[in-house]
């Protein structure tokens, strides 16, 4: 449960870390299971519906740097996402009724050299209101050295930025057309165990990690149970057995709030980390001088 002081400041910067959050049990389980996949990413030749490789990647030498949707690759990541230390928190920020949108982790082995660029969760998927975030569970330390995350304090309240390269989505913000000031973003570290919570349409994104040190981190995607998906919601039942706490609704609330839709598709289709290889521009090439002087 959250205190008013870390509401507020969810509410006002957009992002929240709690420090200490999951049990070290719990982390190391979680860390088992993630190894598990990447032992098991040998003999997989390239991206399928579970990883999402890096360049470099063979059968013999697997670079995982996602795995997808976790939540339906293993049970017990799916009992995770539904635990009350994360469910309860999700209660004080978006409603008693809580929906699991999605997952992911997103491994930064030590020399990783994938980034990934400024962008808002909100541009991939859009719905009736904005009442989603992500929560960002560090299964190790994340430092400054290894990648942490970097996020725009209240980009969340203004408007959705484009997210297009010539003519069709790339999921990374056109850095040519928006306004943002990135000297003003802040470094979100913490020890493993510990959580971070962004707003759906905060600005924020994270270099590449050459310290050496793994950073793998469990994102969950949550949304009131009453923001409907815009790009439509599928199968219905699973739609709803996807619901963590409270109960599913069929009456969306609708919000005037700003939208744009990820169409056309993107040129390089799958993950954040594949889209973003049309972004015209990229802010990170730079990363270490670049995260020094953020930091």
């Amino acid at each position: 449960m959250l205190t008013p002081a870390q509401i507020d400041t969810y509410r006002e910067k957009g992002y929240l870390v709690i420090e200490d959050a999951i049990p070290a049990s719990t982390i190391d389980r979680l860390k088992a299971l993630t190894q598990e996949f990447v032992d098991n990413a040998a003999g997989v030749p390239g991206h399928d519906d579970v990883y999402d490789v890096a360049d470099g990647h063979t059968p013999e030498a697997p670079l995982v740097r996602r795995i997808k949707l976790p939540h339906k690759a293993h049970p017990e990541f799916r009992q995770f996402a539904a635990d009350p230390v994360l469910t309860d928190i999700m209660a004080d920020l978006l409603g008693s009724d809580v929906r699991l949108h999605g997952g992911k982790i997103n491994l930064k082995p030590g020399k990783a050299e994938d980034a990934v660029e400024w962008h808002q969760d909100w541009a991939f998927y859009p719905h009736t209101n904005d009442d989603l975030l992500a929560v960002g569970v560090m299964l190790d330390d994340m430092d400054l050295e290894n990648g942490p995350i970097l996020m725009l304090p209240e980009t969340h309240r203004g408007p959705v930025y484009n997210h297009h390269a010539e003519g069709k989505f790339s999921g990374a913000i056109d850095l040519d057309a928006c306004d943002l000031d990135f000297s003003k973003a802040e470094t979100v570290t913490g020890r493993a165990g510990s959580i971070s919570v962004h707003h759906v349409r905060l600005v924020h994104g994270s270099s590449a990690n050459r310290s050496g040190k793994p950073r793998r981190l469990l994102l969950w995607e949550y949304a009131a149970a009453d923001a409907w998906p815009l790009m439509g919601a599928g199968d219905l039942e699973e739609f709803n057995e996807r619901v963590v706490r409270g109960r599913p609704t069929l009456i969306p609330r609708m919000e005037d709030v700003p939208v744009r839709i990820p169409l056309p598709p993107a040129l390089h289709p799958g993950s954040i980390f594949e889209n973003q290889r049309a972004a015209a521009h990229r802010f990170f090439d730079e990363a270490d001088t670049r995260q020094a002087a953020y930091s």
